[in-house]
């Protein structure tokens, strides 16, 4: 069985969140930080034998302060992010242990992705090297101009929306961060394209969304009351309850 390291994204800015007083990772969803629900998808696995957090340099004291019990019983490893999400997933590849053979990368505003859905796209890192979840796009897409006017309709039968986690063999990450030069890719995967490598798509779900905005909240609350319960319950913090990362 391979070894795997993971690393929960959660060094973003939360913009499109539009809460001055909240970060969407540390926000309380159910009682626990949406970073922990996160996190839980991948700590009890027998397979996963390191799990990092990347966070901004402005929350580490705060995040720390608050969570810093969860992290010392969870043992997990906790990395500072950078100015762009390259930069903060470049960060936390830095603490991986000699002994991890894949690499997946998974937002931390993601809680709700399933225990499937991961074996899924593990099975295909270890055939293909590298794989990401994602779900074909659906909708009818348009293309418009700078007043938002129709240009065109685009074919969406061969698009996919990418989510996380995205899984890939050590040496390829490395390899890909060590050809990036000024390029500054959103994903892992485009990381991975633009250095000339391959990414498989693997069929993930529509309830593994990321949170966005507030709204976001009530469901993923009702993806996680849908879902089968967690073999493994990680403990928090006695004070988490309260704590809703201001």
């Amino acid at each position: 069985m391979p070894n795997y390291a993971v690393l929960i994204a959660a060094a973003g800015q939360s913009s499109r969140f539009n809460d001055p007083g909240y970060k969407k990772p540390f926000i309380k969803l159910q009682q626990k930080p949406v970073w922990l629900h996160s996190v839980e998808k991948f700590q009890k696995r027998s397979d996963v034998k390191q799990v990092i957090i990347v966070v901004a340099p402005d929350d580490e004291e705060e995040f720390m302060t608050k969570f810093g019990a969860n992290v010392a019983v969870l043992g997990l490893d906790v990395a500072l992010g950078g100015e762009e999400r390259t930069d903060s997933v470049r960060n936390g590849l830095q603490k991986i242990k000699e002994e991890i053979d894949l690499v997946a990368v998974h937002d931390a505003a993601r809680p709700c992705v399933s225990e499937d859905d991961i074996d899924s796209v593990f099975q295909a890192a270890e055939q293909k090297g590298a794989a990401t979840l994602a779900i074909p796009v659906t909708s009818t897409l348009k293309r418009v101009d700078g007043d938002r006017q129709i240009e065109e309709t685009v074919d969406r039968s061969m698009l996919w929306q990418s989510q996380t986690p995205q899984v890939f063999r050590k040496q390829i990450l490395l390899d890909a961060f060590g050809e990036l030069g000024n390029q500054r890719p959103t994903d892992e995967a485009q990381l991975v394209e633009m250095t000339g490598g391959q990414v498989t798509v693997v069929p993930g779900s529509p309830l593994n969304i990321k949170i966005t905005t507030r709204a976001d909240l009530r469901l993923a609350a009702a993806c996680l009351d849908a879902a089968p319960k967690p073999k493994f319950d990680a403990p928090l913090h006695p004070f988490a309850d309260d704590n809703l990362f201001r």
